[in-house]
């Protein structure tokens, strides 16, 4: 089991976001969670990742209790997290993005880039490596030296993946990665996202586009009103009458298309 969270509850004032969330995600799967909007999804991905500090519960990674660390030494530990809105420097290239993502595995300081130590020079050609590494692994080689601002947003998706996988995690949690783009350039970010996973990867992700979430996905967990209300195989959930009314649209096959509810 690689990350286990137990009855995790997130309270803002009067309002609570997730009420004693269960949530355990093995290692090499791919774990869907999907729920309408104010579901509490996306909080539920804060507080797994450090954004927010649970108000209780206990967050288990690699058997690590990681509840309330900030997100830098969360990442440091192996979790990664893109955003349904892509967070990128627009101005900067392709390429100077992802290396972004290495920087966190390196240790060189302020007079190390000043006096441009033996240490700065190799971590810098390791970051420039890596980032080559994850660009051709979602397939954007041919873009690494283009402003961020002159591609297209599916191309934007795949810069936040590689950037994500340049911190070298474990698990990847995946926010609305579909979210903005048409169905073809969806095909696509779930092929990329099988990738990941059958090269040792753990992903988690939250998505509104049934038909992708069910051929992706070994195991969902179904939320409402900040709650777990369900979890089981896409074929249990496709089979669930509640879970097909309120999160599936009454139609839980779709028409080969992704669909959004």
């Amino acid at each position: 089991m690689l990350l286990r969270v137990e009855r995790l509850t997130k309270r803002f004032g009067e309002l609570t976001a997730n009420h004693q969330v269960d949530l355990s995600v093995e290692r090499g799967q791919i774990h869907a969670i999907i729920g309408p909007n104010g579901a509490g999804k996306t909080t539920f991905f804060n507080l797994i990742s450090g954004f927010y500090p649970p108000t209780s519960g206990r967050i288990l990674f690699k058997g690590t209790n990681i509840t309330g660390w900030p997100p830098e030494r969360i990442a440091k530990k192996g979790i990664a997290r893109t955003f349904q809105t892509t967070h990128l420097f627009e101005e900067a290239t392709v390429l100077d993005n992802v290396i972004i993502g290495n920087r966190l595995r390196t240790r060189s300081g302020f007079w190390d880039v000043i006096l441009r130590t033996k240490r700065e020079r190799r971590e810098e050609r390791e970051s420039l490596d890596r980032g080559r590494e994850v660009l051709d692994f979602v397939g954007l080689s041919h873009l690494a030296g283009e402003p961020v601002s002159e591609i297209t947003q599916e191309q934007k998706k795949r810069v936040a993946f590689a950037l994500a996988l340049a911190t070298q995690p474990e698990l990847v949690l995946l926010d609305e990665p579909a979210a903005g783009v048409n169905p073809d350039e969806t095909d696509g970010l779930a092929v990329l996202i099988k990738k990941m996973a059958d090269t040792g990867r753990t992903v988690c992700l939250i998505e509104h586009k049934t038909s992708m979430i069910m051929s992706l996905a070994d195991r969902i967990t179904v939320l409402n009103q900040g709650e777990r209300i369900v979890e089981g195989t896409p074929e249990e959930i496709q089979g669930n009458p509640a879970v097909i009314e309120a999160y599936l649209g009454g139609d839980p096959t779709g028409d080969g298309r992704p669909q959004t509810v």
